[in-house]
């Protein structure tokens, strides 16, 4: 059996129980090296095998999974964040199926929802917005068309950039095209992690604070009036709002 688990952002802490679970008596663990924690696998069995798929190519990946299961193994493919979200599972899980091998996926938390925690934020604030946006920008990877940065920033709603940071300069000037450019803007460098880092401003000012900040990578960009102090307040609390578990009360 392979199992796909979220490894969350970073602190060993914020692992579901079920991938600690299955991290700690995994016979063979493929991890990628170059964004997991390495501290979540010190509970692993000392005779566990362990992967680092930053070098690794697909073929490579898979051809361990076969192996491990052709010996009656247990196999936890380890992903940052939750797999779900750029986590190239699905060409894994595809071949694997092809193989005739039996998968299941753990979710984890994704280092956008460890984000918004290290800020104290809410992305989805009553009269500001009530969508999230979680996207990157085109570099290597094209995007597809009609989900440029610009296009999707029309909406206005709070935006959530990864794999972007390195681009800051670009992405504050492409978003600055539909947003005001006294938009509140954030990046939190490796949410959930000891060394995590918050770097605030506005799109006028968050690349040079970046910069300043000498952050280059693992970083999440945040955008919207969310990160503002502007917002109404939730009608489920309202004491004259009626809903299935609480009757109004009239002033």
């Amino acid at each position: 059996m392979v199992y796909f688990v979220g490894a969350g952002p970073g602190d060993p802490e914020l692992l579901t129980i079920k991938g600690k679970k299955l991290i700690d008596t995994a016979d063979v663990i493929i991890y990628a090296g170059s964004l997991v924690n390495p501290t979540v696998l010190e509970s692993a069995k000392e005779d566990c095998a362990i992967y680092d798929s930053s070098s690794m190519t697909l073929d490579d990946v898979i051809g361990v999974m076969k192996s491990a299961e052709a010996q009656g193994m247990t196999t936890v493919r380890l992903h940052t964040g939750d797999p779900s979200i750029y986590g190239a599972i699905r060409e894994q899980t595809d071949a694997l199926d092809r193989l005739g091998i039996a998968h299941e996926t753990v979710p984890g938390v994704s280092s956008f929802l460890a984000a918004a925690a290290a800020m104290s934020m809410e992305y989805t604030l009553p009269d500001v917005t009530q969508t999230v946006i979680l996207t990157r920008m085109a570099n290597r990877t094209a995007v597809p068309e009609g989900e440029s940065i610009r296009e999707l920033a029309r909406h206005h709603a709070s935006m959530v950039i990864f794999l972007s940071v390195g681009m800051i300069e670009r992405l504050a000037a492409e978003l600055s095209e539909e947003y005001p450019p006294s938009t509140p803007a954030a990046v939190v460098y490796k949410a959930g992690w000891r060394d995590q880092k918050i770097c605030s401003g506005t799109l006028e000012n968050i690349a040079e604070r970046v910069k300043a900040a000498g952050i280059t990578k693992t970083a999440l960009v945040v955008v919207g009036d969310f990160l503002g102090d502007n917002y109404s307040l939730s009608r489920l609390y309202d004491k004259a709002f009626t809903h299935g578990f609480r009757k109004g009360i009239s002033e």
